[in-house]
């Protein structure tokens, strides 16, 4: 569930998370769109519709927001709350700065040259996807995920960054990591770290809902797992 604010708690939370998600970088500043009528008409080509627009010029939006395939570099105008899914896959961002604080749905930004996942939202209350990019940490995930949390297919050298609690499932599968120091500390679901370069297993969650599948590592015994696992440890 979003939170509900009042005017004036609104613009106090949104002052602060411009200022966690280093919203002073000028390059990216100097992109956005923040005259009311350039922005409504961004908004109305990518056909997004059932909005508002607060006085800082930050948007709202009462469904889903799908601005995926439109060639983007850049995501021009402040969402502030999505009340659906949010999706800007198939892009060419380098950045998710734009993106919205809060998604009560899936967060989808796949398929993009993004390096880095600051300007995340700090919740989604569906899935959270950021698998093909070229991302090397998870710095600037969402704190929280309701559903899963899928990154894999990167350069991944660390887990760092991580939400501390993912509702469904955690997949890091095909990225470089060496260790899995980092981890959310709950997995609701199965969590997933075949195909990297592990030898331990130090560093993971300290509870799995589901199964723990580390196939296809460097180990050359079975690896010893403090992990509270509800369901089955694979590692062949």
């Amino acid at each position: 569930m979003l939170k509900k604010y009042t005017k004036n708690t609104d613009i106090k939370t949104w002052f602060e998370w411009l200022n966690i998600k280093n919203y002073s970088n000028n390059k990216y500043k100097n992109s956005m769109l923040t005259n009311h009528k350039k922005i409504k008409a961004w908004l109305n080509t990518m056909n997004i519709k059932n909005y508002t627009i607060n006085q800082l010029g930050s948007v709202t939006v009462f469904n889903s927001v799908d601005i995926s395939r439109k060639n983007l570099t850049v995501i021009p105008v402040q969402f502030h709350k999505v009340y659906g899914d949010f999706n800007c896959s198939y892009n060419s961002l380098k950045s998710l700065h734009g993106s919205p604080q809060e998604v009560s749905g899936d967060f989808r930004c796949w398929h993009n040259g993004l390096e880095s996942l600051e300007g995340s939202p700090r919740e989604v209350g569906g899935d959270f996807h950021c698998s093909w990019n070229s991302l090397t940490s998870l710095h600037g995930s969402p704190h929280k995920v309701v559903g899963h949390f899928d990154c894999l297919c990167n350069n991944l050298e660390s887990l760092h960054g991580s939400p501390r609690e993912v509702g469904g499932d955690f997949n890091c599968r095909d990225n470089r990591l060496e260790s899995l120091h980092g981890s959310p500390r709950e997995v609701g679901g199965d969590f997933h770290c075949s195909w990297n370069s592990l030898r331990r297993l130090d560093g993971s969650p300290h509870k799995v809902g589901g199964d723990f599948k580390c196939r296809r590592n460097s180990f050359k015994t079975i690896p010893n797992c403090d992990t509270v696992i509800n369901g089955r440890l694979f590692w062949t």
